[in-house]
């Protein structure tokens, strides 16, 4: 008796040391067979440590499916966590209720195993928690799971602050007994459904709306873990938009030194397989990497860039602009405004509006009227001749609008002038989060060589500034 105390005292010891052992412990005693342990798991485990610290608040991790994220990042943590804080409370969330709810009980399930209870027996889950979606322990942790698109109110997770006349008795963030849960979001959009702008804006807003406001305190961490499937999926968005607040450890399936990451799972000539079948999809879902270089017809490192303060604009040789007005209600209207140099064109100022027409015909004549562009065209396509009609009275009478109706592919015009438009085009840098700019700029750089993309206004209205410039300063560009 004294024997197996002792030994699972030892194994207890081991266990509250790292997450590491935890999982393979636990992992062999479910399965019956040893865990593969690889290095990205290493890299895992070792994130998962410093949130349990308190050293990261925020954490992205991106890694290819099947690659052992749900085991560790989920199933494993959570009830690694329970055993050093029974108060524990975790959110989970995933892009299917179905994998969340099956997550949640292989957690109580793993709780209410013999193996666990021997080593955590002051764990207990309330014996009227049946439900997968919501269970709690006795001492008051718990877990909620749901869809990530799915109503997630009525609970909180990580702990409540301390009062402050609690803080003297505080310990250290640095203990694990203090860690108090987290929010863990496991693959949050489908796969399939990814190239959807819409359900990518709905998970996103969620987000931002409801999912990051359900902790119990300021210093509850946040855990996504997922493939990437978009450059704008929910880790790309949150990557652009606080590159400061996140930890992002991103693990290619090809290693820099060209090695597979986990040859257990697939080998070189295995992961070089799957990327001839698609490209496209392997380099988004296995190397981590959703708008790859050779993807974008207009990558960001291949622009040409100015700060917008620094323009001379009284040495232009010319000020010229073009209307692509939108097509539909989804569609952006979009006016940039060059200014010619020599034979550099600089985007000085961009409209881009989703907004109607009786509106974005105010803020066209506004940008021109501020402008004064001696030369502005309007693809007259899809109603482009009428909305000259409205515009006009709006509009200095020195700006002369020149209706030009398309005649060919828009997908073909917009390839054959990128060259010109990564050799000649200059961009701002100095524009705002947000801003009409930067909407334009994110829509240009996300267009892809094959053209298979939503939304072609930032490249279409560039293509056509840049084709009428060509056609008034032959001179310059022969």
């Amino acid at each position: 008796m004294n024997l197996i105390t002792n030994t699972n005292d030892l194994i207890r010891a081991k266990c509250f040391q790292s997450v590491n052992f935890f999982t393979r412990y636990f992992f062999k005693g479910k399965s019956q067979r040893k865990f593969v342990l690889n290095d990205h798991h290493e890299i895992i485990f070792d994130a998962l440590q410093r949130v349990i610290s308190g050293e990261t608040k925020k954490l992205i991790i991106n890694v290819a499916p099947r690659y052992s994220k749900t085991e560790l990042v989920v199933k494993n943590f959570i009830a690694y966590s329970m055993a050093f804080n029974p108060k524990a409370k975790f959110i989970h969330l995933s892009y299917s209720e179905t994998l969340a709810l099956d997550n949640s009980e292989e957690i109580k399930d793993m709780i209410l195993s013999d193996e666990y209870q021997e080593l955590f027996p002051y764990v207990q889950i309330k014996k009227d928690s049946k439900a997968k979606n919501k269970w709690y322990t006795s001492q008051g942790g718990g877990v909620l799971a749901r869809s990530a698109s799915g109503q997630v109110t009525g609970f909180g997770a990580g702990s409540v602050d301390l009062e402050e006349d609690e803080i003297d008795n505080f310990i250290p963030l640095s203990d694990p007994l203090t860690f108090g849960g987290a929010i863990i979001i496991d693959d949050p959009i489908k796969p399939d459904e990814a190239g959807s702008s819409t359900i990518r804006e709905k998970v996103n807003n969620k987000f931002d709306t409801t999912i990051r406001n359900r902790v119990n305190s300021r210093n509850t961490p946040i855990i996504i873990i997922m493939q990437r499937l978009h450059s704008n999926d929910l880790c790309g968005y949150l990557i652009e938009n606080e590159p400061n607040d996140w930890e992002v450890i991103s693990l290619p399936a090809i290693k820099e030194d060209g090695t597979a990451l986990w040859s257990f799972k697939h080998t070189i000539e295995e992961l070089n397989k799957l990327r001839k079948i698609n490209e496209f999809v392997f380099d988004t879902q296995y190397m981590q990497n959703p708008k790859p270089k050779e993807g974008l017809l207009f990558a960001k490192e291949d622009l040409n860039y100015y700060i917008g303060n620094d323009l001379k604009t009284e040495q232009t040789d010319g000020k010229l602009a073009f209307i692509d007005v939108a097509d539909t209600g989804t569609d952006a209207h979009a006016v940039p405004i060059g200014y010619l140099i020599g034979t550099k064109i600089y985007i000085h100022d961009i409209l881009y509006t989703t907004k109607g027409t009786d509106e974005n015909v105010e803020m066209t004549a506004e940008i021109l009227n501020k402008h004064l562009p001696e030369y502005c065209r309007i693809e007259s396509n899809f109603g482009g001749g009428m909305y000259q009609q409205l515009l006009q009275p709006h509009t200095n009478k020195i700006v002369a609008l020149m209706p030009i109706r398309a005649t060919t592919n828009k997908h073909s015009r917009i390839t054959q002038m990128a060259g010109f438009i990564k050799e000649n085009c200059y961009f701002r840098t100095d524009y705002e989060h947000g801003s009409d700019y930067y909407l334009f700029m994110k829509n240009l750089t996300e267009y892809l060589k094959n053209g298979k993309v939503e939304h072609d206004d930032a490249p279409d209205s560039l293509e056509g500034l840049c084709s009428m410039i060509k056609s008034f300063h032959a001179d310059l560009y022969s």
